[in-house]
């Protein structure tokens, strides 16, 4: 079935097939030409979620630096270290709802009917 389905003359009906109900509805798509290249300026999105994640690790290695001065005896206030420990279960716990956020919309494009 899968080598009907992939054969030239069948990519070809598709093709037809998709022409003739853009013409019969009347809207002229726009054609997208591979040829254009687009200049996309920042970070990629693996980039910017890479950074993201980093930054969360970075918060919680420093909360752990600060209790273990703490635990130690050095002079770093209770409030500071406790503010620090907040933080980091914060930025975390938000990294794993949009973690969650994104599992579901990939679910749910998943089970998308065709």
């Amino acid at each position: 079935m899968i080598e009907r389905a992939t054969s030239t003359a069948s990519i070809a009906s598709m093709l037809k097939t998709l022409e003739a109900h853009r013409t019969e509805a009347g809207s002229a798509l726009p054609v997208i030409d591979s040829s254009v290249s687009r200049d996309v300026q920042g970070p990629s999105f693996g980039d910017a979620v890479t950074q993201a994640l980093q930054q969360v690790n970075g918060l919680q290695m420093k909360s752990t630096a600060m209790q273990q001065a703490y635990e130690q005896g050095e002079n770093i206030p209770l409030t500071e270290v406790v503010m620090s420990m907040q933080k980091s279960s914060i930025a975390f716990e938000a990294t794993l709802q949009i973690r969650n956020k994104v599992l579901k919309a990939y679910e749910d494009i998943l089970n998308m009917p065709v």
